[in-house]
């Protein structure tokens, strides 16, 4: 069974940083791309990241770039999410996705429960 789990999310200040963790399990993602999602309350789910697990090319959401880095340790089969000079703005529930194979697109993807971030002013 796959599994997504997220970890590392908090309340933090504005200017602050975070690092998010996402631990992937149950099958080999090495043809697959890796994303980080967020959705704040009352908005629909916004794309923020992704990274090919294979060769490690990444993408930014322009509303993150420069401020957020995407990586990941094949070894542990883990993908990280390091949030750097946060603002208020950034504050939602931040989701782990994979896509890949059979699953084409990222609404049939593989997803997390999602972890919360909450950003003060």
């Amino acid at each position: 069974q796959v599994q997504l789990v997220e970890s590392g999310g908090g309340l933090v200040q504005a200017g602050g940083s975070l690092r998010l963790s996402c631990a992937a399990s149950g099958r080999t993602f090495t043809s697959y791309v890796m994303g980080w999602f967020r959705q704040a309350p009352g908005k629909g789910r916004e794309f923020v990241a992704r990274i090919t697990w294979s060769l490690g090319n990444t993408y930014y959401a322009d509303s993150v770039k420069g401020r957020f880095t995407i990586s990941r340790d094949n070894a542990k089969n883990t993908v990280a999410l390091q949030m750097n000079n946060l603002k208020p703005e950034d504050t939602a529930v931040y989701y782990c996705a994979a896509t890949g194979g059979e699953r084409r697109t990222w609404d049939q993807g593989y997803w997390g429960q999602g972890t919360q971030v909450t950003v003060s002013s």
